[in-house]
């Protein structure tokens, strides 16, 4: 008996380590398609950090198919993007607190709207594949302009850009490019 429950117990020991790298190496496979990133914008005494997963266009029609219109995406792929600022943030004539958030977004054709929820750290979407995130933990939601281009932007890319007194939060994939104009 006493056999019985040691080889059991490492017949469970061993089932456990082999579930934990086949669950790393699906993690693995699934960040090489969408790599993980950081993006770091730092001016006088302010600093940002943008956490993403950058998805690649690969000749798919993105926005208003693989990304559907007028719905929460995670900004990205795999993990919600997060985004953290040491100083409050003046946008479109809001706060945003600072602190750590979820990111996310809703694209139309001609304009965005950029969510900052206070959840952060989760899966991107649910077991139905929707956006995993709480409306009712949301901080800050603003409307911004998007337009269509001729250039083609392969990778999904968050950058920043100083413009006057003001910066823009940058969002490019395919030919769609969006901007979030903030000030602190």
């Amino acid at each position: 008996m006493r056999k019985f429950i040691i080889f059991s117990l490492v017949g469970v020991g061993i089932l456990g380590i082999l579930v934990a790298v086949i669950a790393y190496l699906q993690i693995r496979k699934t960040k090489s398609f969408s790599p993980e990133d950081y993006v770091v914008f730092e001016k006088d005494n302010l600093t940002i950090r943008v956490f993403y997963n950058r998805p690649f266009k690969k000749g798919r029609v993105i926005f208003g198919s693989l990304v559907p219109y007028d719905q929460v995406w995670r900004t990205g792929a795999n993990e919600a993007t997060t985004f953290e600022t040491n100083l409050d943030l003046k946008i479109e004539g809001k706060v945003l607190p600072k602190g750590k958030y979820s990111l996310w977004t809703v694209p139309r054709r001609d304009s965005w709207t950029v969510i900052f929820n206070s959840e952060y750290g989760q899966w991107g979407i649910n077991s139905k594949g929707e956006a995993n995130r709480q409306p009712e933990r949301d901080i800050l939601a603003v409307d911004i302009q998007a337009i269509e281009q001729n250039k083609v932007f392969e990778q999904f890319t968050i950058s920043f850009e100083k413009s006057g007194d003001e910066t823009e939060m940058v969002f490019a994939w395919d030919k769609t490019v969006a901007a979030l104009p903030f000030s602190y």
